[in-house]
């Protein structure tokens, strides 16, 4: 229901929750940014769905459309290429967590700028398979 209403545009869909009490999370991005206004219009259209659809008869239901924020993680690929050249930390699965500036993303794997002390920063190969999370830091 969701994704037509995306077509032609640049927004994807990163996480939906129906939680209880019938309220309905979309967390949307977008590869220029989501405005304020790209949430609005998605809102109202979806909104008129759901009403003329008539899944909560009684229209007993709320609905936010917004961005995950700056401190959630990243969840699939295509928020990863938007993040090219920003500073992930990376939590793996096993081993250390990762410091370093998303240089590329391939369809299994990222590459990650890592500084060492004293040396020459090294490129670092990490599997999407072996990311518990990765999160966009901010650099002041």
């Amino acid at each position: 229901m969701l994704e037509p209403l995306l077509e032609g545009s640049d927004m994807f869909i990163v996480s939906l929750k129906v939680k209880p009490a019938n309220n309905i999370k979309v967390y949307l991005d977008a590869d220029s940014g989501l405005s304020i206004g790209k949430c609005a219009t998605v809102n109202r259209k979806l909104y008129g769905l759901i009403e003329e659809e008539g899944l909560y008869p009684d229209g007993d239901f709320s609905l936010e459309i917004s961005s995950p924020g700056i401190d959630e993680p990243l969840t699939g690929i295509r928020q990863y290429k938007k993040n090219i050249g920003r500073t992930l930390l990376v939590t793996p699965v096993e081993g250390p967590e990762q410091l370093g500036i998303l240089k590329s993303v391939e369809e299994d794997h990222l590459i990650l700028e890592v500084k060492v002390p004293k040396k020459e920063p090294v490129l670092v190969e990490i599997p999407f398979s072996g990311i518990k999370t990765a999160v966009v830091q901010i650099v002041f």
